[in-house]
């Protein structure tokens, strides 16, 4: 199926901004849209009609976006090559 990556962002995005409940609508040419709603509220539109690609980059950029986790050997490794270009 073609929707299921998009899907997939979706519910990445709805594990990440708990405040909303997101969900896709898709046309009948194949675009997809966002929803957004708040708890008890009805849904609103809040994108275009979007490619698929289109689509998951704009929900992968919604939200609160997810910290990415800094090992400190990974620090260590930044601050060395920092250091050799000096």
């Amino acid at each position: 199926m073609r929707s299921t990556k998009a899907s997939a962002a979706v519910t990445r995005l709805n594990t990440r901004d708990t405040d909303y409940r997101y969900s896709m609508g898709m046309t009948a040419s194949g675009f997809f849209y966002l929803l957004r709603a708040k708890p008890g509220a009805a849904p609103e539109k809040i994108s275009d009609e979007l490619t698929q690609e289109e689509f998951i980059a704009l929900v992968n950029r919604t939200g609160p976006q997810k910290k990415v986790r800094v090992s400190r050997l990974d620090a260590a490794f930044e601050q060395q090559l920092k250091r050799g270009k000096e």
